[in-house]
C-alpha cells in the first residue's frame, strides 16, 4: 500500500512539474497577446483589464501590407518543397545503404554521420550559392534546408529499412519489377511510419528556422514567419502584445501537426531499433 501511494505521489509531482515547465510559458504568451501595449510591457501573468484580442491579431495580420500572410505562404512553400525532396532522396539513400554493402559503405556511412557533426559555414555557403546564381532564391534556401536535414533523415530510413525483409525485393525482381518501380510501388509505402517521423520532425525544424532564411533568403518579399518577429521589436520600443500575438499565430501549425502525428513520431523512431 505504501509503495502504491509513493508511486502515485511521484507521478503526480512529475505531472505537476510538466505543467509548470511547459504550460505556463504557453499561458504567458497567450495572455500577453490579449493585452494592450502598455499592460503587455509589464510581462506578467496577470489578466488584462481590457481584452484587445481582435485589435492585436488584426494589426499583426495587416502590418506592412500583410507581410505575415505573405511570410506564411513563403514558410509553407519552403517547408513543403524541402520535405518532398527529403522524403524522396533520403528514403532512396537509406534503402541503398541498408541493402548494399561494399568497400565504399564505410565511407558513405562516415559522410552521412559527418553531416550531423560538422557545423554549417555561412559565408562559404553564401559564396557557393551566389556563384551558381541561387542566392536569395527559393531553390537555394530549399537546398540549404535539405542539406541540413539529410543526414538525420537518411539514418532514420536506414534503420527502419532493416525491419523490411529482403524477400520482398527478391519477389519483386522475380516478378519482373524494375528497381525504380519496385522501390516506389512496394518499398516506399512500407516506410510510412518513418516517413511520418521525418515529415513531422523536419517540418517543425524547417518551419521554425530563423537563421537560414535570414542569411540565405534575405529581402522583404522573401520574409518567412520567424523573420516577421522583427516587425514588432526595436531597440527603444517593442510592441510586446503584437510580438506575442505573432508568436501565437506562428505556433499554431506545428502544434496541430504534432498533436495529430505524435504517436507516429515515436513509432517511426523506435521501429529501426529492433534490428540493425
Amino acid at each position: 500500500m505504501k509503495k502504491s501511494i509513493q508511486r502515485f505521489t511521484i507521478e503526480a509531482l512529475v505531472v505537476l512539474a510538466s505543467i509548470i515547465i511547459f504550460l505556463i510559458p504557453f499561458y504567458f504568451v497567450i495572455i500577453n497577446s490579449f493585452k494592450n501595449k502598455i499592460e503587455s510591457a509589464d510581462l506578467n501573468l496577470g489578466w488584462p483589464s481590457v481584452f484587445s484580442i481582435v485589435d492585436n491579431y488584426r494589426e499583426v495580420l495587416t502590418v506592412q501590407n500583410g507581410m505575415v500572410i505573405r511570410a506564411f505562404f513563403n514558410s509553407v512553400l519552403i517547408t513543403g518543397l524541402s520535405i518532398a525532396v527529403l522524403v524522396v532522396v533520403c528514403s532512396m539513400a537509406g534503402y541503398v545503404m541498408q541493402r548494399r554493402t561494399g568497400k565504399a559503405s564505410g565511407l558513405i556511412n562516415f559522410l552521412i554521420l559527418a553531416g550531423l557533426m560538422i557545423p554549417p559555414a555561412i559565408v562559404p555557403t553564401i559564396w557557393v550559392l551566389d556563384s551558381i546564381h541561387l542566392f536569395k532564391t527559393l531553390t537555394g534556401i530549399v537546398l540549404v534546408e535539405v542539406a541540413l536535414s539529410i543526414s538525420f533523415s537518411t539514418i532514420l530510413y536506414k534503420g527502419f529499412m532493416a525491419t523490411i525483409p529482403r524477400e520482398i525485393d527478391e519477389a519483386a525482381v522475380v516478378d519482373g519489377c524494375g528497381k525504380i518501380r519496385m522501390f516506389f510501388s512496394m518499398i516506399l509505402p512500407l516506410l510510412m511510419p518513418v516517413t511520418s517521423t521525418v515529415v513531422v520532425l523536419s517540418s517543425v525544424g524547417i518551419y521554425n528556422d530563423f537563421v537560414n532564411p535570414l542569411y540565405f533568403f534575405p529581402g522583404a518579399k522573401n520574409a518567412t514567419l520567424q523573420l516577421t518577429l522583427y516587425n514588432f521589436t526595436s531597440m527603444y520600443n517593442t510592441s510586446w502584445n503584437l510580438l506575442f500575438a505573432d508568436i501565437v499565430l506562428i505556433s499554431i501549425p506545428p502544434l496541430i501537426l504534432f498533436i495529430f502525428f505524435n504517436k507516429k513520431i515515436v513509432a517511426g523512431m523506435t521501429a529501426g531499433a529492433v534490428k540493425g
